[in-house]
């Protein structure tokens, strides 16, 4: 995979606690969150499946996109998530990422 910029939400399971992040790197900083290096938020509350992700051109619009949507109701999130994965599958899995436990 190409380093391109990404939005993604993870989340804690279904239903469960959302972080919106964004990176330049995807594939590293989803290994960073499921090994807890990344600290914090996601560490604290266990929130390391992706559940949705956008592919951008350029990071400006990556980091604008990823203000939109921390500013979104929580429903409007929800929502978003369930329009391209309704199960709230680990789409890192897809990457070659073990399952979650």
């Amino acid at each position: 995979m190409e380093r391109l910029p990404f939005v993604y939400i993870l989340s804690s399971g279904r239903h469960g606690t959302l972080y919106v992040g964004v990176t330049s790197d995807l594939l590293k900083r989803l290994h960073q969150h499921r090994n807890g290096t990344t600290g914090g938020f996601t560490k604290a509350y266990h929130v390391h499946r992706l559940v949705h992700f956008e592919q951008f051109d350029d990071m400006p619009a990556a980091i604008a996109r990823e203000k939109q949507l921390k500013a979104w109701r929580r429903d409007w999130k929800v929502a978003l998530i369930e329009r391209g994965n309704p199960e709230w599958a680990d789409l890192a899995i897809g990457f070659g990422f073990e399952p979650i436990r």
